[in-house]
């Protein structure tokens, strides 16, 4: 994919279901009030053709590390974490149980202003610079 063909955040944000925008804005907002230095940058996915696949919107890395993501599907949007199994959860909001990766489930945009949810974002950085 040439440059001037990349997709932008700006238009991944445009292009997802009305329905989860707003979440999908209020987990942007979270993730870059919390870690303002973080590179974000959009992936370059289409809208899946199942419902029942996520669709990978925008990661924030931290010197090319990975951090934490944010995904939708048609109901409710994800933030997830790429080192989550390190990170401690003592509310239980996690999912997932592979290797490294978890995630949470964000069905209205206050769920992304909760201090449980900031908190889990600001530890997954703290890991990253670690």
């Amino acid at each position: 994919m040439s440059a001037a063909a990349l997709i932008t955040v700006s238009e991944q944000l445009r292009r997802i279901p009305a329905a989860v925008r707003p979440t999908v804005r209020a987990a942007r907002r979270t993730v870059r009030a919390v870690a303002p230095r973080a590179s974000e940058a959009a992936y370059q996915s289409r809208p899946p053709r199942s419902k029942s696949a996520m669709w990978k919107l925008i990661r924030y890395t931290v010197d090319d590390e990975p951090v934490v993501a944010i995904g939708t599907f048609p109901a409710y949007s994800t933030l997830f974490f790429y080192r989550g199994r390190e990170l401690e959860d003592v509310t239980g909001l996690l999912e997932g149980s592979g290797p490294d990766l978890r995630f949470l489930r964000l069905r209205t945009p206050a769920d992304a202003t909760r201090a449980s949810v900031k908190r889990l974002v600001r530890n997954a950085f703290r890991i990253a610079k670690a």
